[in-house]
């Protein structure tokens, strides 16, 4: 992270930078964007600047959000085909219909049975290339709409299995039902689905309770920007400005 000590880079927001953001929770992906967006505007007195970011984290997830703004949004599809490495933690025994914390639970299940060799089991047969059904609550579109509008209106969707490949899992700490893990994956690895999906092979269910995005790539979460630390930075440097009429 940034810290007060540490020299913060220069950036030529207009022409192209790439501002790596740790993503407080409870804001969408959308939410960073647009606050970035206004700042710029505002501060730069433009009327418009292009700002975007690669790769959407759930508004319950933190982490490293890249964003891109000025030409370098061109860039986007680029950094959303790394891989990706998460830290999480999920919780046994039961579901929820988002497959994690954001909905109720409609489900229980034991867990009392569950060994450290299922574990185990689990975490190999869920290493590797897999084929992975995305959670209905997602931004993933069908017909034009987001999945997520359909699954809050009821409405039944098909929704086809996607290959992905996680290359490590483990499983960083146990204390049933809560288990910690770490977990590197390619693009569009939904680790919701990878936790319930694990439920489900143990016999049992599971669903997500915290998660965080740590590495897209080379790009590590320890060199993001906190967002109010950057939003103060993009004060600093670019006093405001009026936007030019017509």
């Amino acid at each position: 992270m940034h810290t007060e000590e540490s020299q913060p880079p220069s950036y030529n927001f207009q022409d192209g930078a790439l501002l790596l953001v740790n993503k407080p929770k409870s804001w969408t992906s959308f939410d960073v964007v647009n606050k970035l967006r206004s700042k710029l505007k505002y501060h730069l007195g433009l009327k418009k600047i292009k700002v975007g970011h690669a790769g959407t984290l759930d508004p319950m997830a933190t982490g490293l959000l890249l964003i891109c703004t000025g030409r370098f949004t061109k860039k986007l599809g680029e950094f959303q085909d790394l891989g990706k490495v998460y830290t999480g933690t999920f919780l046994l025994g039961a579901t929820t219909p988002s497959f994690d914390a954001e909905t109720e639970v409609d489900g229980r299940y034991p867990y009392d049975h569950i060994t450290p060799e299922d574990l185990d089991r689990v975490r190999e047969e869920f290493t590797g290339e897999l084929d992975q059904v995305p959670p209905i609550f997602s931004a993933i579109k069908v017909d034009g709409q987001p999945l997520y509008k359909k699954a809050r209106r009821g409405e039944m969707v098909k929704i086809d299995p996607r290959r992905v490949h996680i290359y490590s899992l483990e499983f960083t700490r146990i204390a049933l039902p809560e288990v910690d893990f770490r977990v590197h994956c390619s693009k569009g690895t939904y680790i919701r689905s990878l936790v319930h999906d694990m439920g489900k092979a143990l016999e049992s269910g599971a669903y997500l309770t915290a998660l965080c995005r740590t590495k897209i790539g080379d790009h590590d979460l320890q060199q993001a920007w906190e967002l109010e630390q950057l939003v103060e930075h993009i004060e600093a440097v670019s006093a405001p400005q009026q936007i030019p009429e017509g």
